[in-house]
């Protein structure tokens, strides 16, 4: 029997600015596309675009 693929993932959002990671969880269904977030940077200390990476 196949296993079903989830429908929720764990994604990486890298900063643009500083190359710091987060982990965060993403609806394949509603968001099939690669996620862009305005998330706060720790090292540059300012929010700083974050975009989704494999």
């Amino acid at each position: 029997m196949a296993k079903k693929k989830d429908i929720r993932t764990v994604t990486k959002l890298r900063s643009t600015v500083t190359g710091h990671i987060y982990l965060t969880q993403k609806n394949r269904r509603n968001d099939p596309q690669r996620l862009e977030l305005m998330k706060y940077d720790p090292v540059a200390r300012q929010h700083v675009l974050y975009r989704e990476v494999k």
